[in-house]
């Protein structure tokens, strides 16, 4: 028996909107705004204002916000003291590029350098505009250093959509059929949920990083330039590396001669709970980290973080992003990963986090819909399948949860390559009242799509 599910109290009152009608923004975007660019709902939301965990549509509804942005409001909606930095900075210079000093790009470096795991040589920052850039960029820092010109990846990986990063990407839903991927092969993915080794198999680690020394014996020169990996698959519906599998692959992957990358755009700055980084988790140091998303709360800040050595391979040609390091984006990023620190957001995700998961698997004890309840913190994923024998995908299924978490007051991601995997990314600020409200929307549209 579902319960009737009330958002929390808020001490907020949105500003009334005046601006166009839905049905004219929605006109004018169907005219003006690609058709490639997505909507999510069947009757798309229109967000017009944030705040904190929550956002509103143009009729002051209040929404919880359980994806963040995709993944990229760390610290909260319009949170007051990122506002100020914003408008501080905004009223002083908005932009120069870095052919000029300015203390901003340089203060977030050394905050950033002093979040790397201590005894590392993860000092040196490039930014960016997007985890798309960081991302290509790493891959071109490992190849100049390197020498070598051969990448890893892994299947159900998303690394962006620029044509570099798209080419290290395995989802065939978010590749176009043009030239991409040149030099990139892509392992096994180490999926305990649907691959070959699971949950039960202690030894899951070492199988599925056997496929990756295997694949640079067999199609390679037997030389690399980097193995890139997200510690949590994000798009890929919230895959977890197994135990052990970062450093068996980072070993083989370095005696080949190769980098290692780890994409922390979705994982990074606390998310996880137990660690700042994602790859942590796997006891392992990579030579590169590329950052986006929650290290602006919102800002399009990119960043790649690497070793000295590293860092100067780009030295032999000149090299120029013109809006990174923007003097605004820096101070946003500045002052959201000074809450973070200072509000030890990480611990706060690991407690809120924990519940939730408990809340979502108390669920699957009921619904039979629910394959696998998988993450770790606030970086969550449901599956949903038609029959936990088979694990055939519920893709209907889980649109039509999707859609009924939203009209009752919960907006969710989904992703998979089936696009069965709920997406559960919340702002860090989110508190257990709201995980409780989110779990009692869930069971009350899993019970009217499924039954149970």
């Amino acid at each position: 028996m579902t319960q009737t599910a009330t958002l929390p109290h808020f001490d907020h009152t949105p500003t009334p909107y005046t601006g166009p009608s839905k049905a004219e923004v929605l006109a004018a975007r169907t005219k003006h705004i690609s058709p490639g660019i997505l909507t999510y709902y069947k009757d798309p939301v229109m967000i017009v204002e944030g705040k904190m965990q929550y956002l509103f549509d143009e009729t002051g509804r209040r929404y919880l916000d359980a994806f963040a942005g995709i993944v990229t409001v760390s610290v909260g909606h319009c949170h007051p003291r990122v506002i100020e930095a914003v408008q501080t900075q905004n009223s002083l210079l908005q932009h120069t590029t870095t052919i000029y000093l300015h203390p901003n790009i340089t203060r977030f470096a050394e905050k950033i350098a002093r979040v790397m795991p201590k005894g590392s040589d993860l000092s040196v920052c490039y930014f960016t505009n997007s985890g798309s850039e960081a991302n290509d960029l790493a891959i071109m820092m490992a190849r100049l250093h390197t020498g070598n010109f051969d990448v890893i990846a892994l299947r159900n990986a998303y690394h962006g959509m620029s044509p570099a990063a798209m080419g290290l990407t395995a989802l065939h839903t978010w590749k176009y059929p043009v030239p991409q991927g040149v030099g990139v092969h892509h392992a096994l993915n180490p999926n305990q949920y649907r691959g070959p080794w699971d949950y039960d198999d202690p030894d899951a680690g070492a199988k599925y990083a056997a496929d990756v020394k295997d694949l640079i014996q067999s199609a390679t020169p037997g030389c690399v330039a980097a193995f890139i990996a997200e510690p949590i698959q994000g798009v890929g519906g919230a895959v977890m590396m197994p135990d052990g599998y970062f450093s068996r692959v980072y070993e083989s992957v370095q005696a080949a001669g190769g980098l290692c990358i780890a994409d922390e755009v979705q994982t990074g700055f606390g998310r996880t709970g137990d660690h700042f980084w994602g790859f942590e988790s796997q006891g392992v140091t990579p030579d590169i980290v590329t950052l986006a998303k929650g290290i602006g709360n919102g800002s399009p800040i990119g960043c790649v973080v690497t070793t000295p050595e590293v860092a100067a391979s780009l030295k032999q040609r000149l090299h120029f992003n013109t809006y990174g390091g923007n003097p605004v984006s820096m101070a946003q990023g500045i002052a959201t990963l000074d809450i973070m620190l200072e509000d030890n957001i990480q611990a706060h995700a690991k407690e809120v986090g924990s519940h939730l998961i408990a809340g979502l698997r108390t669920l699957a004890d009921r619904h039979p819909l629910i394959g696998d309840v998988r993450g770790a913190g606030l970086m969550v994923g449901v599956e949903l399948v038609t029959d936990r024998t088979t694990k055939d995908p519920a893709t209907a299924e889980t649109a039509a949860v999707f859609e009924r978490c939203k009209d009752l007051g919960v907006l969710i991601g989904k992703g998979g390559l089936f696009g069965n995997v709920l997406r559960i990314k919340p702002p860090m600020c989110i508190t257990r009242e709201d995980c409780d409200f989110l779990c009692t929307v869930l069971d009350t549209a899993l019970t009217e799509v499924g039954g149970g």
